[in-house]
């Protein structure tokens, strides 16, 4: 580990130039303030700060920096664009809560159409889940289109109140 006064002495050589450096191209102080910090933080954890050429060394450093944050910046950009896109396009994100409640849901239905009679359930399928129409449920079973529309409403009443009023 170096001596407290060799880590000094390190912070305030190669402050100034690095400040500048970061100053030049980010264009904002904060930023290359954050940066110069960064960069002294990453050369202090070296054990020899010995190098052949510490300039090249360091400003390498210094670029390698800066191509992450370009990186970072380019990421985080086009995420917003695309939850910009999503929320445009009135897309709601998904969050595992939602996903599962929704799983709570779709099994307490499938429990409530599970429930009903037979024929009520399968006559209940074939109008709300499979569309077809009321006149051919009535054909394909021998029965009016009225008692179809009852057993439908019936079917509608049963679920509601098991949705409702789950056991």
């Amino acid at each position: 580990m170096q001596p407290a006064k060799d880590r000094l002495d390190l912070g305030r050589r190669w402050r100034p130039a690095l400040l500048s450096y970061f100053l030049r191209r980010v264009r904002d102080h904060a930023e290359a303030e954050d940066l110069t910090q960064e960069l002294i933080a990453k050369l202090l954890k070296h054990e020899s700060p010995d190098f052949v050429a510490p300039e090249a060394y360091i400003f390498q450093m210094a670029s390698n920096l800066l191509a992450d944050r370009a990186r970072r910046i380019k990421v985080r950009a086009q995420y917003r664009d695309m939850v910009g896109r999503t929320e445009d396009a009135g897309v709601d994100p998904l969050d595992p809560f939602r996903v599962a409640a929704g799983r709570a849901e779709l099994s307490s239905l499938a429990k409530a159409v599970a429930a009903l009679p037979e024929r009520t359930r399968a006559i209940f399928i074939l109008y709300r889940l499979e569309n077809l129409g009321q006149d051919k449920i009535a054909e394909t079973f021998g029965i009016s289109v009225s008692a179809v529309k009852k057993h439908v409403a019936r079917a509608m009443a049963g679920v509601m109140r098991e949705m409702r009023n789950p056991q």
